[in-house]
């Protein structure tokens, strides 16, 4: 997950940073932080744990002054939530300064650790990302480019990277494209690289395109020219899940809006089986989509007849089984005076561990609610994804260790049905492969 955002030759690129990483704070709500560089080449970087605008003020843009800044909001897959995992990642070396962001996951991160300990590299960090750092201080060249490309050639995994010198901006995308990154352009000329298009609504940024898998794209400061290099043979596969539930819908990943593929997803899964229900309702607020897609595909009325506290963060991120259990009632209040004596379809985006569900059945019940008929829209997720999601364990993902009957059993349902993962791929548009490891277990990188 994570969101990462680059602002080049752009006055205040600190203030539009700070915005774009507002605006993407769905993906990842554990840690913020910015770095700037000014016109003498000097970064300053301000980070800590907390929300974007917990952790910035008025008073942060007086040190983060500069036309070219990196951010990140953290959502922690590798390391840990301590204030040392958070970034940028800053580091002097043999060239100078840089400040790197990531969004994603080394799969061989310990084998490089280990390998760069033994060589007599000093860890500050639990991160995947320092290693990154540690790589490219290692390598001889005199070109920050080409220790770049040193450094990604002995990492496996998803990655989206933003590299900031004194004087230049990089930005790489791995050769799967599984994480998402795009780019734009500012009012004032200036480039902006961010992992949602969301991002670029808020600071009135026009979107140019997507940044390709395999591919490094080279800012410079005090120049409008950008240039790309290929340093990978791309095989793209975008994250599926990126989709069904991390991106905002008003983005668009990959050319396909968020919201339109949602209510795909809600309209294949009305045509699986007819349900006679008094209307369909959404489990706010990543169901809302699909919830209407199939209500227009089956007929049946739409209500929001569960209403969503927003100043709750998301169950789905929660350490703890006490806190996810507590989160489901703080966060879910189901509307009794419409739910009262009624049959339901009730659509989310997915069941991991079965808690949510339950929860949200047993107050439907509570409600006064006859029949609960759950449907979800996308397939059972049987396998733990890797490439920078952090799903649990296979011992914690229900359906790895049930098959449907148990798990609508288990949730309390009256029925249970997923998309399957053909029917996953027609609501995406089968024009392309996808990153489906959580569903099939394909776990292309190796």
């Amino acid at each position: 997950m994570c969101a990462i955002v680059g602002v080049i030759n752009s006055k205040d690129a600190a203030k539009t940073a700070y915005y774009a990483l507002f605006a993407m704070q769905h993906r990842g709500q554990e840690a913020s932080g910015i770095s700037a560089c000014d016109e003498n080449g000097k970064i300053r970087t301000i980070k800590d744990r907390g929300l974007v605008t917990e952790v910035f003020g008025k008073d942060s843009f007086d040190v983060l002054k500069g036309d070219m800044a990196i951010g990140h909001n953290r959502y922690a897959t590798a390391g840990s939530d301590s204030l040392l995992d958070a970034q940028p990642v800053t580091a002097n070396y043999a060239l100078g300064s840089i400040s790197v962001v990531h969004n994603g996951n080394f799969v061989n991160k310990d084998e490089v650790r280990d390998a760069l300990i033994e060589e007599g590299a000093i860890f500050g960090s639990n991160m995947d990302t320092e290693n990154i750092v540690h790589l490219i201080a290692q390598h001889k060249s005199k070109s920050l480019k080409e220790r770049i490309i040193y450094a990604l050639s002995k990492v496996l995994g998803a990655y989206c990277l933003l590299i900031q010198s004194r004087h230049k901006t990089f930005a790489i995308r791995d050769r799967y494209g599984v994480r998402p990154l795009s780019l734009g352009r500012l009012k004032d000329g200036g480039y902006i690289v961010a992992s949602e298009t969301c991002a670029f609504d808020l600071v009135e940024a026009e979107f140019i395109r997507d940044i390709n898998p395999g591919e490094m794209v080279i800012f410079e400061r005090g120049s409008n020219e950008i240039r790309s290099e290929q340093i990978f043979t791309p095989d793209p596969r975008i994250c599926a899940f990126e989709y069904i539930y991390f991106a905002r819908p008003d983005s668009v990943i990959e050319g396909k809006n968020v919201y339109e593929i949602r209510q795909n997803m809600g309209r294949v899964l009305a045509q699986k089986s007819k349900i006679e229900a008094d209307f369909v309702i959404p489990v706010p607020d990543s169901g809302v989509a699909a919830a209407l897609g199939y209500a227009k595909q089956s007929g049946l009325p739409f209500e929001a007849a569960i209403v969503r506290n927003h100043y709750v963060g998301r169950t789905f991120i929660e350490p703890t089984q006490e806190l996810r259990n507590l989160k489901v009632k703080l966060k879910l209040n189901p509307m009794s005076s419409v739910l009262k004596g009624k049959s339901v379809v009730v659509v989310d985006d997915s069941i991991v561990r079965g808690t949510t569900s339950k929860k949200i059945v047993e107050l439907l019940r509570h409600a006064g609610v006859n029949k609960v008929h759950f449907r979800v829209a996308c397939p059972e997720l049987k396998f733990p994804e890797r490439y920078g999601i952090d799903t649990p364990s296979f011992a914690e993902l229900i359906s790895a260790n049930k098959n449907v009957e148990q798990v609508r059993e288990y949730i309390g349902a009256d029925s249970l049905e997923f998309l399957s993962i053909d029917e996953l791929k027609t609501a995406l548009g089968n024009e392309r492969n996808y990153s489906l490891v959580s569903f099939d277990g394909d776990y292309f990188i190796k």
